[in-house]
């Protein structure tokens, strides 16, 4: 087996996903080399990292010249330039997606997060963008929020790959489940056929270090001090514990029965915020089977270059717990934290796609008068 970190990950049940998108990425070699040289299984994208490419290159120029030059809108224009860098990454990563069977290959495009609070929005945005990019190894983002998971229950009933993102805690976690398995019941129950839908359910991680650390340093106590950049990893290590009662158990059971693939958990928000703690932490601590960890550029290559693979995320869950009691007794509210986190979530989403949609106006105003 390769020396390589990245490559060990599978062999530990692990998929390493690509969180970045860049046309020149896709064709410089970039992607091609994560493929064959890191194990690299997917990719995930949001309007943040959309905003970046776009607004941060010229890589996108060509094609804005000459939609621009056909009267193209910037609604328009944001989506001919999303879609054409969606479709080029699916295709890239399709001999994975067949190679696994529909395990990995997964390419993950968000709706729009004007609509995280719009069920009936999100549904026909994701049905609508799933026909338009026509790739089977698509998968569509939609929010944990309130109106999302309804949403979810939907589209998964209507065979469309979903991946749930801005999930803090354990709520987010269960209801994000059990819509899936909801989703899959009412698809199985309507003759439809189950064994090609897939979803990832993202859980976010380094952000709830950020928000609780905040609060550990204001009160000050040795006893805070301790759990300083300990809730992150706790708290998904007993989410990953839930998710193994529920798809490994009776919720679970029927519809694999039927041939339904289980929802793997996603590692999110892996970088380290946190100067002070290792670059690799989020990915060290948190491998284990049946997950996927998705990574931006800088850890990819901080894990290539010293990260350390063993199976973490079954190890210390009793400490885990305790770490999640102390926080408690401190009187640290991590639900009242990470349902603030979810809604700051979907502000950051909003305000990334904002300024997207204004780097396309200004670019559009400027090649329409050269």
């Amino acid at each position: 087996m390769s020396d390589n970190p990245l490559v060990k990950l599978h062999a530990h049940g692990q998929s390493f996903w690509y969180d970045n998108i860049r046309r020149k990425y896709l064709f410089d070699g970039t992607l091609r080399d994560l493929l064959a040289n890191d194990g690299l299984r997917g990719m995930t994208s949001n309007p943040s990292i959309f905003a970046k490419a776009i607004g941060g290159s010229d890589d996108y120029d060509e094609q804005m010249k000459a939609l621009v030059a056909a009267g193209a809108s910037v609604d328009e224009i944001y989506e001919a330039l999303v879609l054409e860098d969606i479709r080029t990454a699916c295709d890239l990563f399709a001999p994975l997606y067949a190679e696994s069977d529909g395990g990995d290959g997964y390419v993950s495009l968000e709706v729009s997060p004007l609509l995280a609070n719009d069920s009936a929005g999100t549904i026909a945005e994701a049905v609508r963008l799933f026909s338009a990019v026509d790739r089977p190894n698509l998968m569509i983002k939609v929010p944990a929020t309130p109106a999302g998971i309804p949403a979810i229950k939907e589209l998964i009933s209507r065979g469309i790959n979903i991946n749930i993102t801005l999930m803090f805690n354990m709520a987010h976690y269960e209801a994000v489940a059990q819509a899936y398995l909801d989703g899959l019941h009412k698809l199985i129950v309507a003759g439809g056929d189950p064994t090609h839908v897939a979803s990832v359910a993202s859980f976010f991680v380094s952000r709830v270090d950020s928000a609780v650390d905040a609060q550990l340093e204001a009160i000050g106590t040795p006893a805070a001090a301790a759990l300083m950049g300990k809730a992150a990893i706790a708290n998904a290590k007993v989410v990953y514990q839930r998710f193994l009662e529920i798809f490994h158990g009776e919720p679970f059971a029927p519809l694999q029965a039927a041939g339904a693939t289980r929802q793997r958990l996603l590692w999110a928000s892996t970088s380290t915020k946190n100067p002070s703690y290792p670059d690799t932490m989020y990915i060290d601590e948190l491998i284990g089977p049946e997950t996927v960890n998705t990574m931006p550029p800088a850890t990819i290559d901080a894990f290539r270059d010293h990260g350390v693979v063993a199976d973490q995320l079954l190890a210390d869950v009793a400490e885990a717990e305790a770490q999640l009691a102390g926080l408690t007794s401190l009187g640290i509210d991590l639900s009242a934290i990470t349902e603030t986190l979810q809604e700051e979530g979907v502000d950051s989403f909003a305000k990334a796609f904002a300024e997207l949609m204004d780097t396309i106006e200004s670019k559009r105003e400027r090649l329409a008068g050269s």
